[in-house]
C-alpha cells in the first residue's frame, strides 16, 4: 500500500478540511468554491487523480499549480500533445553516458574477455554485465517515473490529456492506479509518497472509460459573476471598483456570442490591467474596442463582438444604422472575397449578436445618436462602429 508521507512542516500538513483547502488556496490567489475545495480535499485524503475538464481558461492548470504552492510539494508537468512518445512521458536510457562508461572502463571489459575461448564466449560474458548499463545509474526519469521514484512529495500536473494519443493514455493507467512505473530492465518503482495527481482536458476528445474510473472528475465552466468579480479583485489589476464591475458584465456579455474562442479568466484579469495601465476609470465602448484584442483572439470573434460592444457597455444604448453599406474592415480587400474564410463577409443577419429589444430602425434620431457618438480613431477602435454599417440599413 502506498504510504502516506509525513507531515515535515506547516506547507506539508495535510489539509485539515474542506475550509482548510479554501484558505490555503485564497492565500496562494486561487479562490475556490465549495465543490471545487471538497474535490481537492477528498485527493488528499483518497489518493486518487483528478480530472479536471471544461474550457480553455477557466483554472484548470493554475489549480495544480496552486496545489503544489499550498502543500509546499514540488510540481512536476506533463505537456501532452498529439503523436506524443510515451518515453517522454515515462523515462529513456541515457545513451550518450552509457557509451562514455563504455569508453572509459574498455580496459575492464578487455580483461573480461580475455581468456574467452571464442567470439560467442565473449559476446556472453558481456552479456552478462548488461544490469551495470542499465541500471538506475542510466535511467533518465521523465515527469511520470521522476513523481514516482522521487524522494520528495510531488504534484504531477499532466496538462491537455485530451490533446495525446490514445495509446499514452494506457500508459497512464499503470500510474494512475497503483502508483508505479515498471521498467522492464530494471524493475518496478512504487511510490514512497503518492503524488497528488491532476488531469486537465479541454474536451476536445471524448477520455477513455478507464482513465475516468481511476480519477475524481470535477467540471470546471467559468464563474458565476460575483465570483469572477472577486477573482479580479484578487488580482489587484489597479482598476477601479466600477470598471471592474462593469468589466465583468461585458465579459459574460462576449461569453454569450458564437465565438470560436470565448475570453478567459486569466484573459479578463489581463484586460483589466490594460485598461488600467492606459488610465481608464469608466469603460466605454471606444476603449473597449481599442483593447479588445486583449481577449479577442480571431477576427471572426472580433467581428462579432464589437458591434455588440456598446450594448454591453449600456443596456440602453441605440446603436445608429447608417444609409449606406461599406465594409469597413480598415484594410484593402486583396482576398477576392473568397466567402469560405473565417470572415463572415456574407453578413448573415443570423450571425447579428441577439439583444434584449428590437434593433432600432432608421430615422432622424438614429441619424443624430451617430453623429454625436465619439469620435473613433483608426485601427480596432474606427472597427467598433465600422462594424454596424455591415448591417443593410
Amino acid at each position: 500500500m502506498p504510504a502516506t508521507p509525513a507531515p515535515t512542516d506547516d506547507t506539508t500538513t495535510p489539509f485539515a478540511s474542506v475550509e482548510d483547502v479554501t484558505e490555503r488556496f485564497a492565500a496562494h490567489g486561487y479562490l475556490t468554491d465549495r465543490r471545487l475545495a471538497t474535490t481537492v480535499f477528498l485527493q488528499s485524503r483518497l489518493d486518487k487523480p483528478v480530472l479536471l475538464e471544461g474550457p480553455a481558461g477557466v483554472g484548470k492548470t493554475e489549480l495544480a499549480k496552486t496545489l503544489a504552492a499550498a502543500t509546499g510539494r514540488r510540481l512536476l508537468r506533463l505537456q501532452c500533445y498529439e503523436g506524443q512518445d510515451e518515453s517522454k512521458a515515462l523515462y529513456e536510457w541515457d545513451y550518450g553516458k552509457q557509451l562514455l562508461y563504455t569508453q572509459m572502463l574498455r580496459d575492464k571489459i578487455s580483461d573480461i574477455t580475455a581468456d574467452a575461448p571464442d567470439l560467442a564466449s565473449a559476446v556472453e560474458r558481456i552479456g552478462g554485465q548488461d544490469s551495470v548499463f542499465f541500471s538506475d545509474r542510466f535511467l533518465a526519469p521523465r515527469p511520470l517515473l521522476d513523481a514516482i521514484r522521487g524522494e520528495q512529495p510531488a504534484v504531477l500536473l499532466i496538462d491537455e490529456v485530451d490533446r495525446a494519443d490514445e495509446a499514452l493514455e494506457a500508459v497512464l493507467l499503470e500510474c494512475l492506479a497503483e502508483f508505479q512505473v515498471s521498467v522492464p530492465e530494471i524493475g518496478t518503482y512504487l511510490a514512497k509518497v503518492p503524488p497528488y495527481v491532476v488531469l486537465t482536458s479541454n474536451n476536445t476528445r471524448d477520455l477513455s472509460a478507464a482513465l475516468k474510473r481511476r480519477c475524481l472528475h470535477l467540471f470546471l465552466d467559468y464563474p458565476d459573476a460575483e465570483r469572477e468579480l472577486a477573482i479580479l479583485r484578487s488580482k489587484d489589476t489597479g482598476l477601479p471598483e466600477a470598471a471592474v464591475r462593469r468589466l465583468v458584465d461585458v465579459v459574460r456579455g462576449l461569453r454569450e456570442l458564437d465565438l470560436r474562442k470565448s475570453p478567459s479568466i486569466s484573459e479578463t484579469v489581463d484586460w483589466a490591467r490594460t485598461l488600467a495601465v492606459l488610465g481608464v476609470e469608466e469603460l466605454d465602448a471606444e476603449v473597449l474596442a481599442e483593447t479588445a484584442n486583449v481577449v479577442l483572439k480571431y477576427e471572426r470573434d472580433m467581428d462579432r463582438a464589437l458591434g455588440i460592444l456598446p450594448r454591453l457597455v449600456d443596456p440602453n444604448a441605440e446603436l445608429p444604422v447608417p444609409h449606406g453599406h461599406h465594409h469597413g474592415h480598415g484594410h484593402h480587400h486583396g482576398h477576392g472575397h473568397d466567402h469560405d474564410h473565417d470572415h463572415d463577409h456574407e453578413h448573415h443577419h443570423d450571425d447579428a449578436p441577439v439583444t434584449s429589444g428590437p434593433a432600432p430602425a432608421a430615422s432622424a434620431s438614429a441619424a443624430a445618436s451617430a453623429s454625436a457618438a465619439p469620435a473613433v480613431g483608426s485601427g480596432q477602435g474606427a472597427r467598433a462602429f465600422s462594424a454596424i454599417t455591415r448591417r443593410k440599413a
